[in-house]
């Protein structure tokens, strides 16, 4: 079997990922001395994982993340700092401020269709290259539950089940408040709403044994 847990360096999906975006990284390297990049949603942990990825003195990293105890500051010679801000009005930043812009697993947790297009729209302005990913609906196993067809049930039920045991990430729920919350927070999306979404980038299918899992969108 292999590594899945998300900030694990062997975790194969996300080092795939990680390549995809080191070469947006290294066009941009080809053209000027410098590489800014954005990770919306993004926190330190992430960047230190996958550290020895980047060259950190042409490159530096801005997280934009709404939780404020996302805000480690850098170590280890990185060239990273967070900054509070919504995903979906980003409006500190100016069009085009980043070289690349990069959000994994973020777009499916900022609401519904309307925050997604917002979002969608801010990565669009603010970068001039980007890699955005988010979990495939169609693909059988709810992500964040680890729970198979847990996104298919009608919410009276899925929400019954985050209450009745813990599920993946999320913890059991003590109240129907909660359970709904926690049920609502990732509204997944298909191929043709991302294509939608980004109209003007790659779609690229992430796929596990057949199937897609996740889906990036990929402006280069």
């Amino acid at each position: 079997m292999f590594d899945i847990r998300p900030d694990s360096p062997n975790n194969r999906f996300r080092a795939a990922r990680i390549e995809k975006l080191k070469l947006l990284i290294d066009k941009t390297l080809a053209e000027k001395n410098h590489c800014r990049i954005l990770d919306v949603g993004g926190t330190y942990n992430f960047w230190h994982v996958w550290r020895d990825k980047i060259d950190w003195q042409r490159c530096e990293v801005v997280c934009v993340n709404i939780d404020p105890h996302h805000f480690e500051q850098g170590k280890d010679g990185t060239r990273i700092s967070m900054i509070q801000g919504n995903a979906c009005s980003l409006t500190s930043i100016a069009n085009h401020e980043f070289d690349v812009g990069f959000s994994n697993s973020v777009i499916e947790h900022v609401g519904r269709w309307q925050d997604m297009t917002n979002m969608a729209n801010e990565m669009k302005r603010v970068a001039r290259r980007y890699l955005v990913q988010t979990p495939n609906y169609w693909f059988p196993v709810e992500p964040h539950a680890r729970t198979p067809f847990l996104h298919w049930l009608p919410r009276p039920i899925a929400y019954r089940i985050v209450m009745a045991r813990k599920c993946g990430f999320w913890t059991k729920a003590t109240t129907v408040s909660q359970a709904v919350r926690t049920v609502e927070s990732a509204q997944m999306i298909d191929f043709r709403q991302m294509r939608e979404l980004f109209g003007e980038a790659e779609i690229v299918r992430e796929r596990f044994f057949g199937l897609t899992k996740s889906l990036m969108a990929i402006k280069a």
